[in-house]
């Protein structure tokens, strides 16, 4: 019914808040969190609580990491204005638009206040990202017949529009979800090392993940500091700023920083004490010469 009809066309139900590979992300996680914190009932004493923390703790900043790579809020812009509504239509409608910028494209919406107008529910959600080249995607919101607002917005990112905004942004938004699937590396590097009594490689682990979860907060900065563009729509205009994303990235890679400064300080300052609460050790000095003397004598056993 909907092929080549228009304008009757299939809206794209592009969810921008909870999409689905957030929705996947977020529940491996719990499932993760869940697993490991089974094994609280096994340890006693004080540290049942510090385990229980630091359990939750890593798998906050894991899923943090991963996550940011997939939001669609690093930046976003909003506005309640009236517009055209429709092209060759002087209907005009009132209607909030926004803006929301990711690493991998951008989500444009608008909605209605109220919802309903001209006899129709106006709330549109419509994403566009730099996989393909937005050009194409932008002819088909063209074909589609997408209301003037979203179609406006979408044609500064296109490279033949006044900002060409998509150089700007699609680059710097490659450079920081490179670091920040290194910084997932270095996060799954500082969890094994945790188990094993090298505590201070952990440290360094974790301080690896702050500078590259910075790094790619520092990249997509780049693309905001960059001349903004200005967006016009009715007699309203709006443009771009930081969002819940990129604060969360840049809280993130702080308390990284942090807990790999604590954990190098207090392994060099109180090591034994370290290795007690962490439940790792290595073997003391008796078990040492003892397995090394039985090693010498298996070796030479076998020469002989």
């Amino acid at each position: 019914f909907y092929d080549d009809v228009y304008p009757f066309y299939p809206p794209q139900r592009t969810s921008f808040i909870f999409s689905g590979r957030l929705l996947t992300i977020i529940l491996v996680f719990l499932l993760l969190a869940l697993s490991l914190l089974l094994i609280l009932p096994g340890i006693r004493g004080k540290w049942r609580l510090f385990w229980m923390f630091r359990i939750l703790l890593s798998i906050f900043i894991g899923a943090v990491i991963v996550a940011l790579n997939f939001t669609r809020d690093w930046a976003e812009a909003r506005m309640t204005t009236k517009a055209a509504y429709k092209s060759f239509s002087s209907a005009v409608v009132t209607a909030e638009v926004g803006l929301h910028v990711g690493l991998y494209g951008i989500n444009v919406t608008l909605k209605g206040t109220p919802a309903v107008q001209l006899n129709e529910t106006i709330d549109y959600n419509e994403m566009f990202t730099w996989h393909g080249t937005v050009e194409e995607e932008y002819e088909e919101a063209l074909e589609r017949g997408l209301p003037n607002p979203i179609l406006y917005v979408a044609e500064k990112f296109t490279r033949s529009g006044a900002c060409r905004l998509v150089s700007q942004y699609r680059y710097p938004g490659r450079c920081a979800s490179a670091t920040l699937w290194s910084a997932f590396c270095c996060w799954l590097l500082a969890n094994v090392l945790l188990s094993m009594p090298v505590l201070l490689y952990a440290g360094y682990a974790l301080l690896a993940a702050a500078a590259f979860i910075l790094s790619s907060v520092a990249s997509f900065s780049t693309a905001m500091n960059a001349p903004q563009c200005v967006f016009h729509i009715g007699n309203e205009s709006f443009h771009t700023r930081y969002s819940h994303s990129f604060w969360l990235a840049l809280a993130t890679g702080l308390l990284c920083a942090t807990v790999g400064v604590l954990v190098a300080i207090l392994n060099w300052a109180v090591p034994e004490k370290m290795k007690e609460v962490f439940g790792v050790g290595g073997l003391d000095d008796e078990d040492a010469s003892y397995d090394e003397g039985y090693l010498n004598s298996v070796f030479l056993d076998d020469l002989t």
